[in-house]
């Protein structure tokens, strides 16, 4: 009986140590190697813990082996294997006793994040990751292949963190100044990293934490664009390239897309281009390009027709420009009501924008003559201007957008009826009050 019921409990805990590997999580090994990988994974977290608490790095060096094998043998034990694992290598990386060492250790850091993304995905992230330590550990001397991978990251399809593309700005211009690479580079990923972020602001619009945060990578990508931003630098880095081969569409494409983004509109080589990419590639992106040059040239019917055409067509990202152009189009030529139209449109196409609020109060302002009948002079006009730039601080508080709205607010309350004026033709300060003529606002009665 004794040797009966040994051989049942024996049984029994040898089934339960079978269920208990079954439950597991999938670590990316057999069975069996995760059986054995149980007292590895112990002293690793452990030794992880022990950092943790004493903040002593000698504890991530104890904590390397055991990891070395669990990375080796079960790949997908945890995600934090690879989150703890940047530690632990940077930590053996700076106690390296020599070149070839460190050089060894590099490439088993690198080959870490490749195993992550071969496990768990996320290239872009985890390949801008691998830049951002080479950049932190080699410095200069890494440059091309930190540049080489923050390039391959922007490139590659599925998220990218914004943070990262600034570093990629920041990578590009680094190696041109390295002369590695012609300044064409650094307006090429400018290109790249700027759409990219618009993006991003775009799909964060309603989150007013995280649109804040990336109009403050925006504004760190544009800082570093800076000095290559002028349109005679524009102009100097394309010319001979265009001269070289004027139907290339790719590169119409992207001297169209950079001179309009820097406002460098009004020069030959963004009208040369512009006609030439329209009448090889006549598309709704091609019509928003050739709106956009009639503009400069203040030839606002043509302007008005391309860019009505754009408008339907243009992909989402790009409505925004497109009715924003037309509006600027429209009050070229006198159609106030038709612009207004077309700003209420650009601003419900990117709800991130003050811009198309500032340019209807502009509109507002320079039409109180059409307000007239409000026995004030049409002085009405400038409430309702005002309060158009009020909405353009709440919908982008960003500090250029504040300051233009201020300056533009302190000049137009200084057009605000005096109270004797206000008395007289029967309106009362905090009274509502529609502005007459085509503004049509209702508003709210304000003296000086």
């Amino acid at each position: 009986m004794k040797t009966i019921k040994t051989l049942t409990i024996g049984l029994f805990l040898a089934a339960m140590g079978s269920s208990v590997v079954a439950q597991q999580p999938n670590w990316g090994c057999s069975d069996e190697v995760q059986q054995e990988m149980l007292a590895p994974v112990s002293l690793y977290q452990d030794a992880v813990k022990q950092y943790k608490a004493t903040k002593d790095s000698r504890w991530l060096e104890e904590a390397y082996p055991y990891w070395h094998e669990i990375v080796a043998k079960c790949p997908k034990q945890s995600k934090n294997l690879y989150n703890n694992g940047t530690n632990i290598m940077k930590v053996k990386i700076s106690k390296a006793k020599d070149a070839a060492e460190r050089d060894a250790l590099i490439e088993e850091l690198m080959n870490m994040y490749d195993i992550r993304i071969a496990n768990y995905g996320e290239g872009p992230k985890w390949t801008a990751k691998k830049a951002l330590d080479l950049e932190e550990i080699l410095k200069e001397e890494g440059l091309d292949r930190y540049y080489a991978l923050y390039d391959q990251a922007v490139r590659m399809e599925g998220e990218l963190e914004a943070a990262y593309l600034v570093k990629y700005m920041e990578a590009t211009i680094n190696y041109v100044r390295a002369g590695k690479a012609e300044p064409t580079l650094v307006v090429d990923n400018y290109d790249i990293a700027s759409e990219k972020l618009d993006d991003e602001l775009q799909k964060n619009a309603d989150d007013s934490v995280k649109a804040a945060t990336i109009r403050g990578y925006i504004a760190g990508v544009e800082a570093a664009f800076s000095p290559y931003a002028t349109c005679d630098q524009l102009v100097e880095i394309y010319s001979k390239k265009f001269e070289a081969d004027p139907e290339n569409v790719d590169l119409l494409k992207k001297i169209t897309n950079i001179m309009m983004k820097k406002r460098c509109t009004e020069q030959q080589l963004f009208f040369s281009a512009t006609e030439n990419l329209y009448r090889l590639e006549p598309t709704p992106t091609t019509a928003l390009s050739m709106g956009q040059m009639c503009l400069a040239k203040k030839e606002y019917s043509k302007a008005i027709e391309y860019l009505k055409d754009a408008v339907e067509g243009v992909a989402d990202k790009d409505k925004y420009k497109a009715y924003l152009y037309l509006g600027h189009a429209y009050n070229g030529a006198k159609s106030y009501s038709a612009a207004r139209s077309a700003y209420n449109a650009a601003a419900e196409a990117d709800r991130t924008k003050g811009e198309p609020y500032r340019f209807i109060a502009q509109l507002y302002a320079g039409s109180s003559s059409t307000a007239s009948e409000d026995n004030v002079s049409g002085r009405s006009a400038y409430w309702a201007a005002v309060d158009k730039l009020n909405k353009s601080k709440s919908v982008d508080p960003s500090e250029e957008n504040v300051e233009a709205c201020n300056a533009l607010i302190s000049r137009y309350s200084a057009h605000f009826p005096k109270q004797t004026d206000a008395f007289m033709a029967g309106l009362e300060n905090g009274n509502r009050f529609t502005v007459p003529g085509w503004i049509g606002e209702s508003t709210i009665v304000r003296t000086r």
